[in-house]
C-alpha cells in the first residue's frame, strides 16, 4: 500500500464533505423508495405451476393447446370427505348438500360431485377455481366450509393442484419477513465478534440493507415491465444473496480501509486510498458472479431462467453500495468508526516493511497457517486434494431426479394428506389427469390405445367445458372433468361431440398412480412411446408430464450451463490476474470444492435429514452458487497476492497475501455461510437442501481450499504460477528476488521460515 504523510494533508472541502454526504442522501432515497416497495413483491410474484415450466418442453406445448379449450384460467382443487366407515344414506346425502354450499361460496361456478369411492368410505368433488384470484385465500375459505358443514366426525381436506398451491405460498411466507430478521440478525452477531465494535457493524448492515432496497426496487421494476418472472424461491434467493454479498465486499473494504488508516491520520484519504485498492477485485467479483448468473438465462426452465436476471440484478446493486456507500460512510466517520479499538498511526519505518518471507511482523494463527505452507507446501496441498476427493464420492449418493410434489413442503400440509386420501380411496391419479391433444381424425384410435394402456385406469374425449363426450353407455353423474375447466357432464342419452380446436381434440386419462409418483412418470415416458407411433404429433401434458419434462430439462442444463459458467469465470480471471496458468488452477480448485461440498451433502440428506430426494434444479443452482461465489475468495486472496509478489517476490507474496486477507476472507465466509444458512428456515425442500450446500460449501472453500490448498499449491509452483505473465518470467524483478532468496535460504536450511527471518535472512 502506497505511504501517506501522517500529517493531516489537505483534502478540498467537495471530497471532504460533499461527495460522501450526497452519496449517503442519495441512498437514503433509494432506501425511502425501495423499502415499501418490499411488501408490494407479491403484486408481480407468482408461484403457480406456470412460473416454473420448462419453455420448450412437450408438457408447455400441451399447456398451451389446451388453453385454447377453456374459456377462463382455472385450477382445480380437489376436495375430498373421508370416514373410518362405509358412507351411510344420511351421510351421502350430507355430503351431497356440501355442493351447493361449494357453488355458492365460488360465485356459482360448476362443481363436480359428490363422487364416492368404490369402499364407499369417501367422496370427492372437484371445484374450479380462477387462477386470476388469491388461491390460497380461496382454498382457505374452501377448507373452513367443509370442515363446518361436512358430516360429523369425518376427516376432510382440499388438495389437488390448488391445494397444494396454496400450502406452497403458505411456505413461502416467510420469506418477506422471518428470513431476512434471521439472516440480518446472524450478520449483526458475527460482525460483532469480528469487528468487536458496535458503530461498524452497523454501517455494514446499513450498506445490505440498503443494496437490498435497490435491488428491490430494480427487481419489481423489471417483473411490472414483463421483463422477468418473479416466484417465492427467486425472491427468498435474492434477499439471502445481495446481504451476504454486500457484507462480503464490504469486509474487503474496510480491512483495507483500517489498514490505511495506519498509515495516515487523515480519514478522506484513507477511504481514497482504500477505494484504489479494493475497486478492482470486488469489480471483477462482482462482475464474476453477475456473468455467472445470467448464464442461466441459457436454461430452458422458466425458473431458472427467473433468476439469472433476479439474482444479477442483486449482485450489480450490492456491488454499487460497497463502492459508493460505505466509502462515503468511512469517510465521514473515519477512526471512529472503529470505536473503542481504533488502529493506530503506525511508524513511517514500520508501513511498508522489506519482506522476505513474506510473515515478517505477522503472528497468531495465520502466521503459523503461512508457516505450515511455507514448510510443507506439497503435503499440504496433496493432503488437501486427497481429502476433497474422498468427500466427493458422495456424489455418487445425490438422488437429484425430483422429488414427489407432495414432499417438497416440509411442514405439515392438509394438501399432502389430502393427496394421501386421495390414494387410499381413488384412482391414484384422480384429480390430476394427464392431458393429451391429439389429432382430431385419430382421436378414436388413440382414445383406444390409452384405454389399454398400463397405468391408465380411464380415459375420455372432452366436449365443449370440459364435459366428457358420451360412448356408448352414458358417463357415470358428477364424472369429473378436466382440470381447469369442470362442468357438468351431459345427458344420459344425448351424445356430446367432441370439443376440437384447429384439428385437434383434448383427452384426459387418468392415472392409476399418485401424478408426481415415478410410477406416473414412467406411465407419461410410456404413453409419448405408444402414443406417437398413432400420431406423430401427439402431445402428452399434465401434471405428471411437467414434472417429468422439469426434471429432464434441468439434468440438461447442468451439461449446457456448467461448461459456460467455467469459460466465463476463467477469462475474468485470466484478465484480473493477467496470467493463465494460476485462473486455471484456481478453477480447478472451486470445482473439487463443490464436489465435495455435494458429495458430503448428498450424506447427510440421505443419511441425516432423510429426504426422499433432491429437486433436480440444485445441483445447478449449487454449482452456480458455490463456484461463482467460491471464486470471491480466489480474487480476494490472489488480488492481493499478485500486489505483494510486485513488491517482494511470488512466495513472499503467497504468505504475506495470506495471511493479510486470511482473517478477511475466513470473515467473509462465516457471514456468507450464516446468511445462505437462513433460507434452512423456510420449509421448502429445494430452499432447504440449497441452504445446506451453499453454507457448508463456503465454509469448506474458506477454511480449506482458500486457506491451505491454494496457498500451498502456489507456493509448491513459485514463480511459474503466473505464467506467461511477465511476473513469471526469469528476467523479472520480481522473479529474481525468488531467486536471491532461494539462495539465501539454502545457505541458512532453516525449516520455519519464521526461523530463517530471526536468523537474519534477508
Amino acid at each position: 500500500m502506497k505511504t501517506t504523510s501522517s500529517a493531516a494533508t489537505r483534502v478540498p472541502f467537495w471530497l471532504r464533505w460533499l461527495i460522501p454526504a450526497v452519496l449517503v442522501l442519495a441512498w437514503l432515497a433509494i432506501a425511502g423508495v425501495g423499502g415499501p416497495t418490499f411488501g408490494r413483491l407479491s403484486e408481480v410474484s407468482s408461484n403457480d405451476q406456470a412460473s416454473f415450466l420448462p419453455a420448450g418442453a412437450e408438457a408447455t406445448e400441451a399447456a398451451d393447446w389446451q388453453a385454447k379449450f377453456r374459456d377462463s384460467k382455472e385450477i382445480p382443487a380437489v376436495i375430498v370427505v373421508e370416514s373410518d366407515s362405509a358412507f351411510t344414506p344420511a351421510q351421502l346425502r350430507e355430503a351431497a348438500a356440501l355442493k351447493g354450499k361449494l357453488e355458492a361460496l365460488q360465485a356459482g361456478s360448476t362443481v363436480i360431485g359428490p363422487i364416492p369411492s368404490e369402499d364407499a368410505k369417501a367422496v370427492q368433488f372437484v371445484v374450479p377455481i380462477d387462477s386470476s384470484a388469491e388461491v390460497k385465500t380461496v382454498v382457505k375459505e374452501l377448507r373452513n366450509a367443509v370442515q363446518a358443514s361436512a358430516p360429523a366426525g369425518m376427516q376432510t381436506f382440499v388438495t389437488g393442484p390448488a391445494g397444494l398451491t396454496a400450502d406452497l405460498v403458505s411456505a413461502f411466507a416467510g420469506i418477506d419477513g422471518i428470513l431476512l430478521l434471521v439472516a440480518l440478525g446472524a450478520v449483526f452477531l458475527i460482525l460483532l465478534i469480528v469487528y468487536r465494535s458496535l458503530l461498524l457493524p452497523v454501517m455494514v448492515l446499513f450498506t445490505s440493507v440498503f443494496a437490498l432496497c435497490a435491488a428491490i426496487l430494480l427487481v419489481f421494476g423489471m417483473a411490472k415491465a414483463g421483463w422477468i418472472q418473479l416466484n417465492g424461491q427467486s425472491q427468498g434467493i435474492l434477499s439471502i444473496l445481495v446481504i451476504g454479498a454486500a457484507t462480503d465486499y464490504a469486509l474487503l473494504y474496510v480491512a483495507r480501509f483500517r489498514e490505511a488508516l495506519t498509515h495516515t491520520t487523515n480519514r478522506t484519504a484513507a477511504a481514497v486510498t482504500a477505494w484504489k485498492a479494493a475497486w478492482e477485485p470486488i469489480l471483477a467479483s462482482g462482475a464474476t458472479v453477475i456473468i455467472a448468473l445470467l448464464c442461466l438465462l441459457f436454461s430452458d426452465l422458466n425458473s431458472n431462467k427467473a433468476l439469472g436476471p433476479v439474482a444479477a440484478a442483486g449482485i450489480l446493486c450490492a456491488l454499487f453500495a460497497a463502492l459508493t456507500l460505505l466509502p462515503a460512510l468511512m469517510a465521514l466517520l473515519g477512526r471512529a468508526a472503529f470505536w473503542p479499538f481504533r488502529p493506530k498511526l503506525l511508524p513511517e519505518t514500520d508501513r511498508e516493511p522489506e519482506l522476505v518471507t513474506g510473515l515478517e511482523g505477522q503472528k497468531g494463527l495465520w502466521r503459523a497457517t503461512g508457516s505450515l505452507v511455507s514448510r510443507r507446501p506439497r503435503t499440504v496441498w496433496v493432503a488437501s486434494v486427497l481429502l476433497l476427493l474422498v468427500a466427493a464420492t458422495g456424489l455418487l449418493q445425490l438422488k437429484a431426479n425430483g422429488v414427489a410434489q407432495t414432499d417438497v413442503i416440509l411442514t405439515a400440509s392438509n394438501a399432502v394428506d389430502g393427496q394421501d386420501a386421495l390414494g387410499r380411496h381413488f384412482d391414484a391419479g384422480s384429480g390430476s389427469p394427464a392431458v393429451i391433444v391429439a389429432d382430431e381424425a385419430k382421436a378414436q384410435d388413440v382414445l383406444a390405445k390409452l384405454k389399454t394402456s398400463d397405468g391408465v385406469g380411464d380415459a375420455y374425449l372432452l366436449a365443449e367445458g370440459g364435459a366428457p363426450v358420451i360412448t356408448g353407455a352414458p358417463a357415470a353423474p358428477g364424472a369429473p372433468a378436466a382440470p381447469g375447466a369442470p362442468a357438468a357432464p351431459a345427458a344420459p342419452g344425448a351424445p356430446a361431440a367432441p370439443a376440437t380446436r384447429d384439428g385437434k381434440v383434448l383427452i384426459n386419462a387418468t392415472l392409476n398412480h399418485a401424478a408426481d409418483s415415478a410410477e406416473a412418470e414412467n406411465a407419461v415416458v410410456s404413453l409419448r412411446q405408444d402414443l406417437k407411433k398413432i400420431d406423430a404429433g401427439v402431445l402428452v401434458g399434465g401434471v405428471t408430464a411437467t414434472a417429468l419434462d422439469t426434471n429432464t430439462t434441468a439434468q440438461r442444463d447442468l451439461v449446457t450451463i456448467i461448461p459456460v459458467v467455467l469459460g466465463v469465470i476463467l477469462v475474468i480471471l485470466m484478465l484480473l490476474l493477467r496470467s493463465v496458468l494460476a485462473p486455471v488452477l484456481l478453477v480447478a480448485s472451486v470445482v473439487l470444492s463443490y464436489a465435495a461440498a455435494t458429495g458430503v451433502s448428498a450424506f447427510v440428506f440421505n443419511n441425516v435429514f432423510g429426504f426422499p430426494g433432491a429437486d433436480a434444479t440444485v445441483p445447478l443452482f449449487g454449482f452456480v452458487f458455490l463456484v461463482a461465489l467460491g471464486v470471491d475468495y480466489n480474487i480476494f486472496l490472489m488480488s492481493r497476492v499478485r500486489e505483494e509478489s510486485l513488491k517482494h517476490g511470488t512466495r513472499a507474496g503467497i504468505l504475506r497475501g495470506l495471511v493479510v486477507t486470511g482473517g478477511v476472507i475466513t470473515s467473509a465466509g462465516v457471514v456468507l455461510a450464516a446468511t445462505f444458512a437462513a433460507l434452512g428456515v423456510i420449509p421448502i425442500m429445494f430452499l432447504v437442501q440449497l441452504a445446506f450446500i451453499v453454507a457448508f460449501g463456503v465454509l469448506l472453500d474458506t477454511v480449506l481450499v482458500r486457506s491451505l490448498l491454494v496457498p500451498a499449491l502456489a507456493y509448491d509452483i513459485g514463480p511459474r504460477l503466473w505464467w506467461p505473465g511477465k511476473l513469471g518470467r526469469p528476467g523479472s524483478g520480481a522473479a529474481a528476488r525468488d531467486g536471491a532468496r532461494a539462495t539465501l535460504s539454502a545457505e541458512n536450511p532453516k525449516a520455519d521460515p519464521a526461523e530463517n527471518e530471526a536468523a537474519g535472512v534477508r
